[in-house]
């Protein structure tokens, strides 16, 4: 994977998170209420203006069940 800008990085994962998501079905009500957070924090996350924590990815993939990894993979 080539360096990213933090800023790019944080776009391309949230681009990421959004088709992971849309492919399982979830919408972004569903997958925050299933890792219990505000479904204004997966759309922050999903349009790259926060970084979230390893904890929420990892609860995230959980959810959606993909490995974490899945996650970073873009």
């Amino acid at each position: 994977m080539e360096y990213l800008s933090e800023k790019k990085f944080l776009i391309a994962f949230g681009q990421n998170l959004r088709r992971l998501r849309k492919s399982r079905g979830f919408t972004q009500e569903e997958l925050a209420n299933e890792i219990n957070i505000e479904i204004s924090q997966i759309s922050r996350i999903e349009r790259g203006v926060i970084n979230t924590s390893i904890s929420n990815a990892n609860l995230i993939a959980k959810a959606l069940q993909f490995p974490v990894s899945e996650l970073f993979q873009f």
